[in-house]
């Protein structure tokens, strides 16, 4: 590369100065709107204008997230972690194999055929034999542990809307 192409003009000295400070406008600006929004939902959950049981608040987010690591929270990662990958391989082993046994028999594949189009026609939620992970129920009374929540009407809530009467 010559010394020459090295050199800039004024002009292209100037675009790449109004250039970098739009970029930097546009950060500042980005920041102070993220700013406002917090601190405007910091007051009016403060003012009690929202309802911070539903919205909660930037400051108790910001504890909580502080608070995170005194919890074992490497350890639950890390937990979670392994069971999702073992989980994941779990669940491809399998699959592999009943894939490999549905191409290698064309009797096995008839006979399976409805029953996975149903299977596959599921909300892959609708698959799963119980819902203790799902939460607890807020009713202490019936002993569901979430799993009967939209049958069972005594554990119903009133709504509740962000927005305080």
């Amino acid at each position: 590369m010559n010394k020459e192409a090295k050199v800039l003009s004024k002009e292209r000295k100037q675009y790449l100065k109004n250039k970098k400070h739009k970029q930097i406008m546009i950060l500042l600006t980005q920041i102070g709107i993220l700013v406002i929004f917090l601190a405007i939902w910091e007051i009016l959950a403060n003012k009690e204008i929202i309802d911070s049981f539903i919205t909660s608040q930037p400051s108790r987010i910001w504890n909580t997230f502080m608070n995170l690591g005194s919890n074992d929270l490497i350890r639950h990662i890390l937990v979670t972690t392994y069971e999702t990958v073992v989980g994941f391989l779990l669940g491809t082993g399998l699959g592999i194999l009943i894939a490999i046994i549905l191409w290698w028999s064309d009797f096995i594949s008839k006979v399976a055929e409805p029953y996975l189009v149903v299977l596959n026609s599921l909300p892959k939620v609708a698959l799963r034999t119980n819902n203790h992970n799902m939460g607890r129920s807020r009713n202490t009374s019936n002993n569901c542990h979430g799993s009967c929540n939209f049958i069972n009407s005594n554990n119903s809530r009133k709504p509740k809307w962000v927005f305080k009467n």
